[in-house]
């Protein structure tokens, strides 16, 4: 069934990957991912090409994850790009990783730069613009991970950001992803074994420009604190943060934002019956206020949930310690109509959303519209739940999947 969970800073976590019907269940970071099963076993390794479209020739690469034909231990892959490392785990805290995992792109607009990976569960493809990145180990062992909300982190001052995978014995998923911040450019196009290609155009060059400006316009608009999720160095916008690490810079920001259109939704849904489809064995379920919360009859309830609940789709009522596999199938759809904001127009969810009417209401989360108004083809999970659509509906999480993978092409600055 859906699930997600919290990463505990500074480590990596496995997540078994279940089977549901006809769909597969993965997981990364805690973002929920629902693709169809592959039937056929993908290769033991899978080429990957990173192209450095910056306009800097400096850069670095690291892939993290955890190696699922080695038991699922702590893998990086060292400079050379192919050879996999496995720590041993140190004595004490915060210590340094023994081995160069830094693996140089070459110059800006060269060729691609060629890596080659093993199957890997939660993992990452990091990027550093100018100057590598620290990673520590801590006892376990547990990677200690750059960090954008930790002010004496040591890559605070440094351009970087990610695309996330897990490359199993099915298939090849893998997403780019703004759930955390926005920052560098990142665009994946996937070639399968027959030809095929998909491709997530991700942001722009200039991209983070646009959000940051996008963001001050809003924060103008409404007086809320958009404008605070800027993180600037040198004079030069570095990142813009999500708003739930916003929040996790100041507990006050947001704090009463959703609460007028929380009350409007619980007060419609006091007498209009809500409707929503798991997607999932359990079929449509139906809810209505009662109360004060959010009754699925036989199946649980959510109290109204405050600005933090949702954009982080983990807290509160969102909270998923201790809910049924059924409520767990609910909790993403709901979350996911309260972030875009269409509860008050669309009783049913997420049958028939969409996408131009996300973000619509005065109230909403404006950091993920701007940042999928931003996005090349608008896609790309801007909140944990992103990916969430009606049944063969548009897909918003910029990701790209398949079970016979060939190449994978990352590509930093624009594709275009």
């Amino acid at each position: 069934m859906i699930s997600r969970r919290k990463f505990v800073t500074g480590s990596l976590a496995a997540l078994a990957v279940p089977v549901v019907g006809a769909k597969l269940v993965t997981q990364e970071r805690g973002r929920v991912r629902l693709r169809p099963a592959a039937s056929n076993s993908t290769a033991s390794t899978l080429a990957i090409g990173l192209v450095n479209n910056t306009g800097s020739d400096t850069v670095y690469a690291y892939v993290t994850g955890l190696a699922i034909d080695n038991n699922n231990a702590l893998m990086l892959l060292e400079a050379d790009g192919q050879t996999p490392y496995y720590p041993s785990s140190p004595s004490g805290t915060n210590q340094p990783v023994p081995v160069n995992c830094a693996i140089p792109l070459n110059a800006s607009g060269g060729a691609a730069k060629p890596i080659t990976i093993p199957h890997l569960a939660g993992a990452r493809i990091w990027f550093s613009i100018g100057s590598p990145l620290t990673f520590q180990l801590n006892p376990g062992p547990a990677l200690v991970e750059p960090s954008v909300t930790n002010p004496s982190d040591p890559n605070i001052n440094t351009q970087w950001d990610f695309a996330e995978f897990t490359y199993n014995d099915a298939q090849l998923f893998a997403n780019i992803s703004m759930v955390d911040f926005a920052c560098i450019p990142i665009g994946l196009s996937l070639t399968d074994s027959s030809g095929g290609q998909q491709t997530a155009a991700g942001l722009p060059n200039g991209g983070l420009d646009t959000i940051c400006a996008g963001l001050t316009s809003q924060a103008n608009a409404d007086g809320q604190g958009w404008d605070q999720l800027i993180v600037t160095s040198g004079g030069q916008n570095l990142r813009a943060l999500s708003p739930t690490n916003g929040i996790v810079m100041n507990s006050s920001l947001f704090s009463g934002y959703y609460d007028g259109y929380v009350n409007q939704v619980y007060s419609m849904y006091s007498s209009a019956t809500l409707s929503v489809d798991t997607q999932a064995s359990y079929g449509t379920v139906t809810g209505q206020v009662s109360g004060g919360a959010l009754t699925f009859s036989g199946v649980g309830s959510f109290g109204p949930p405050a600005a933090a609940d949702i954009f982080g789709c983990n807290s509160g009522p969102f909270n998923p310690a201790g809910m049924s596999a059924e409520m767990l199938a609910i909790l993403p759809r709901l979350a996911a109509a309260f972030n875009r904001s269409t509860l008050l127009i669309d009783s049913s969810q997420p049958d028939g959303e969409n996408p131009a009417d996300y973000y619509a209401n005065a109230t909403t989360n404006h950091y993920a519209r701007i940042v999928h108004a931003t996005s090349q083809d608008h896609r790309g999970y801007a909140f944990p739940y992103d990916d969430v659509a009606p049944t063969g509906g548009a897909d918003q999480s910029g990701a790209v999947s398949s079970g016979s993978p060939s190449l994978l092409t990352i590509t930093l600055g624009s594709v275009h």
